[in-house]
């Protein structure tokens, strides 16, 4: 190839690769950045899980999180859906981890707990991780309804970071009493289909033995929990606010729950999958 020849397709491969960034800096094909995940899809086991971390020192384990731990479990066959601090709990922080099966669940946990990277990182994260053990083991609800998995945070176009607000609404169901409330939550949650809201799942115990008994599950279920992720807080306080106080209320009195509602208002780390990206259709319907 001649020397204009090289420096006229340089130009050309340049103007392509500008096309393709938006004036921020980010990605304009939504779809594209979608595809790039299609092969991380169908996760039907899912951890809930919310940890304690000593007084002052959560930040520190968000970074230590963050640094090390997600793509391990993806290179296990696992997936890190989302990690996030629970605002108004100052020592929570909060992540959602899924296996394609319950027959994976021990396999990919006692690979990694017995693996390198635990083993050189263990020490100074549970020093700092006084209670793990708040864990809901759950299943989509329907198997389209799984945790949305998105491409995971660009460290080019997303310089700041994960954006947006993560919410989940925690129903604890009267035993016996499971498919009438789903069915009854379902069409509660067909009012969060707004602008600036994007569901991202909706999941229900899953009532098996616990197959890794090295980490604890809770055992007090049925459980139900509906995910979506907000664009920022002018949508979540002026919009979605009143509809999850109005939907929380109505299935409150349909007497099929042990307990009143629970939500949780949480912000993705840095480096959450899980996060507010407009262009992010895949996923689950509410």
């Amino acid at each position: 190839m001649k020397p204009f020849e090289r420096l006229l397709r340089g130009v050309v491969l340049l103007g392509a690769f500008g096309a393709a960034i938006s004036a921020h800096g980010k990605p304009t094909n939504g779809t594209t950045t979608m595809e790039s995940v299609q092969h991380l899809q169908d996760y039907q086991v899912i951890e809930f899980r919310r940890y304690v971390t000593k007084d002052g020192e959560r930040a520190h384990f968000v970074k230590y999180f963050d640094t090390y731990f997600p793509e391990t479990f993806e290179q296990l066959g696992a997936m890190v859906f989302g990690q996030f601090t629970e605002r108004g709990h100052p020592d929570s922080f909060t992540w959602l981890r899924g296996f394609h099966d319950i027959s994976a669940r021990p396999v990919v946990n006692a690979a990694f707990y017995y693996g390198p990277v635990w083993k050189e990182h263990r020490v100074k994260v549970n020093a700092i991780l006084p209670d793990s053990d708040n864990v809901m083991l759950l299943r989509p609800l329907r198997a389209e309804q799984g945790v949305m998995v998105l491409p995971a945070v660009d460290p080019v176009t997303e310089e700041h970071g994960a954006q947006g607000i993560v919410v989940a609404q925690i129903f604890a169901v009267k035993k016996g009493s499971e498919d009438a409330f789903a069915r009854r939550a379902e069409a509660t949650f067909s009012a969060y289909r707004i602008e600036g809201v994007h569901p991202a799942g909706v999941l229900v115990t899953l009532d098996v033995p616990n197959n890794f008994p090295q980490l604890p599950i809770r055992t007090d279920g049925p459980f139900l929990v509906w995910l979506g992720v907000v664009r920022d807080n002018a949508t979540l306080d002026g919009r979605l606010a009143p509809l999850l106080t109005s939907a929380e209320k109505s299935l409150a009195d349909s007497g099929l729950l042990r307990g009143a509602p629970e939500r949780l208002v949480m912000d993705p780390t840095r480096r959450s999958r899980l996060r507010w990206l407009p262009d992010a259709t895949a996923g689950a319907s509410p």
